[in-house]
């Protein structure tokens, strides 16, 4: 075999053995396979695709490059994962609620992707936090606190972290056959028994059509079932902020106001049950989704879900009593203005990528890998499709570092709003689900 041969075949339609894709994956992890090598194969599979064999081929291959996790465990080893989003802060919120209901919970998450947050970005708003922990770490932290949320390490993988630089690159991220076996290929690596996938779809989702949506949910959850876990999927609303904050430590806010009771954000609140039940009913841990919603719900009532986050943030790191001092353990922006309605009427609708690119730009985002960034501004107050708007009332809050910053943000918010004189239907929040 040689990596030549492989890239031919997958060229003209030809779908790898299982071993050729194996022996291609270690070449990507080793160095054997070259920079123009992956770039070819990468745009061969976006050209060609590889189809449901080929991805769960895929998948495995470059999952076992490095090292898999293995539990032993008296309860389900459960993760979720979503596809990105603007103000998607529901990790925060789900992985200690599934802990409360007896399951395990060691999320492999990631960073900020383009204009959509990253669960870690937002963690490390929390003094002190880690997110690079040693295996031997996690196994403590999971059999201590049941979950964690952490980066993938090195030994984990390392095939996909070679590709996922190459697509980034050779224009081939859109590619679903390489998008699922880079998420996939991570989170089995976790040792998952199940995996509950939130695939956004609108305007700050990079699937902005139901139809695309879609088809990527059916192939990560035909794939995560070939590869031998169980999964479903929900497809998602992201037409809009899924919070009504975007930026790191603007977002941990609103999951603490939440997990407390102070201000709850309702459509955090019903998705975190939504993804919850299914995770639980496919863990074991409830008859069924509605089932596993109402558990999830009494956890986050209970003060369960907030007891399992302070015991992690404090395991990883962070503040003993954050839970009970939040408010004065997060960094704020020194410069904050409001961004005011040019003319009264329905907010109609909201460009989402332009309100995440608007955060980066800012600095709570990366606009080059490398780029440190400032968990203090961002978004907040942000007006959702279907509110009444006056005009000159605010449509969000700016939270900048300097005054010319947040000029220029006013800018891009106003542009990325929508007015209309009559109320526009409810978007609704789970489109549809893949099972």
């Amino acid at each position: 075999m040689e990596p030549r041969a492989v890239i031919a075949k997958v060229r003209d339609g030809v779908l790898p053995s299982a071993e050729e894709l194996t022996f291609f994956a270690q070449g990507l992890a080793t160095g054997a396979v070259s920079d123009a090598q992956a770039g070819a194969f990468a745009m061969a599979v976006l050209l060609k695709g590889l189809g449901e064999q080929g991805r769960v081929a895929l998948t495995r291959a470059m999952r076992d490059t490095g090292h898999v996790l293995q539990w032993r465990l008296n309860g389900p080893v459960i993760d979720k994962h979503s596809t990105g989003g603007i103000g998607d802060c529901v990790s925060l919120l789900l992985a200690p609620a599934l802990a409360a209901c007896g399951a395990y919970v060691p999320m492999i998450s990631g960073r900020g992707l383009g204009h959509t947050g990253g669960t870690l970005d937002k963690l490390e708003a929390i003094p002190g936090f880690r997110t690079n922990l040693t295996e031997e770490q996690l196994r403590r932290q999971i059999d201590q606190t049941r979950c964690a949320i952490v980066s993938a390490s090195a030994e984990m993988a390392p095939a996909d972290r070679r590709l996922y630089a190459v697509r980034d690159v050779s224009a081939t991220v859109e590619s679903i056959d390489l998008i699922t076996a880079s998420i996939l290929s991570k989170k089995l690596a976790a040792g998952l028994e199940a995996l509950v996938l939130d695939v956004k779809c609108g305007s700050g989702a990079f699937m902005k059509t139901l139809e695309d949506a879609e088809a990527l949910a059916r192939a990560l959850v035909d794939t995560a079932k070939g590869a031998g876990c169980m999964a479903s999927a929900l497809i998602t609303d992201m037409s809009q902020p899924l919070a009504t904050a975007a930026g790191n430590a603007l977002e941990v806010i609103e999951v603490m106001e939440t997990l407390t009771g102070t201000s709850v954000n309702t459509a955090l609140w019903d998705l975190t049950m939504a993804l919850g039940g299914e995770a639980l009913a496919l863990g074991g841990l409830a008859d069924d989704p509605a089932d596993g919603a109402g558990r999830i719900e009494q956890a986050l009532e209970n003060g369960g879900a907030a007891d399992c986050f302070g015991r992690m943030i404090a395991a990883q790191g962070g503040p003993a009593d954050f839970v009970d001092r939040w408010p004065d353990r997060l960094p704020s922006a020194p410069v904050v203005v409001e961004v005011p309605c040019p003319e009264g009427g329905f907010v109609g609708a909201i460009d989402g990528e332009a309100l995440g690119l608007a955060v980066v730009r800012l600095g709570g985002g990366r606009q080059r890998e490398g780029d440190r960034i400032n968990p203090s501004v961002g978004l907040s107050d942000l007006a959702g499709i279907g509110d009444a708007i006056g005009r000159g009332d605010p449509l969000a809050l700016i939270h900048a570092a300097t005054v010319e910053q947040a000029a220029a943000a006013v800018e891009t918010v106003l542009a990325a709003y929508r007015m209309v004189e009559a109320e526009p239907a409810d978007p609704g929040l789970v489109l549809k689900r893949v099972s």
